[in-house]
């Protein structure tokens, strides 16, 4: 079972207030940088990107100068993150997208969004809440794991995952709550010996639809 609108309520307040600095962790200055820092986040850690993107920046602070640059070049400035040849080819190529198609602008639309090298629906709804402040539900799978885990949901994808949040969390908390699952799933419940009896929201926990 489910839990009620009632306790999905308790549940978003409980863990505002137990993480109450939740937000993007991936450091940038402008949308051009938070679409190159999420694109470079997939399959490793926000804290590793953290580590690259200023020399990466410093060298390419542009869509231009990122359009134009060697792959060795990229290669060099983000080597020690995983998947860096792919990553540096996707990169490249948003960039050339962004100046032929979207003159070197970061679009405000889902569909440009994805369609860009690299690019795929998680990384859409990032870029449209962090950078264009809209009301969005990334799931990665610290969100898919929390959410189906404690109750809040029970699908066994990403994509219904999220629709089905987006039918249960009131609309104006979306990114929010984005932010908290993250954070919970990092910090308490992991994927691997959650810490259930230092959890906010053990008693409101259905421990439902996730395996580990």
């Amino acid at each position: 079972m489910l839990l009620n609108s009632q306790q999905i309520n308790d549940v978003i307040d409980r863990l505002r207030a137990a993480y109450p600095d939740a937000g993007c962790a991936l450091n940038h200055e402008n949308v051009y940088q938070l679409v190159i820092a999420v694109t470079l986040s997939a399959q490793t850690t926000d804290k590793s990107v953290n580590q690259v993107t200023p020399a990466l920046f410093e060298k390419f602070p542009t869509p231009e100068a990122l359009a134009a640059a060697d792959q060795d070049d990229v290669i060099e400035c983000i080597r020690s993150i995983g998947m860096y040849k792919t990553k540096s080819r996707n990169i490249i190529a948003l960039a050339k997208k962004l100046n032929e198609d979207f003159d070197g602008v970061v679009p405000h639309d889902y569909d440009k969004l994805v369609s860009l090298p690299g690019v795929g629906r998680k990384t859409a709804n990032v870029v449209l809440a962090e950078g264009f402040g809209e009301q969005r539900i990334p799931v990665d799978t610290h969100v898919f794991r929390v959410t189906n885990r404690i109750g809040l949901v029970s699908e066994k994808d990403v994509l219904k995952t999220e629709l089905a949040l987006m039918k249960v969390l009131p609309e104006n908390r979306w990114t929010e709550t984005h932010h908290t699952f993250i954070f919970h799933g990092r910090n308490c419940c992991t994927a691997r010996s959650p810490k259930c009896s230092g959890c906010p929201i053990s008693n409101l926990c259905k421990k439902v639809g996730v395996e580990d």
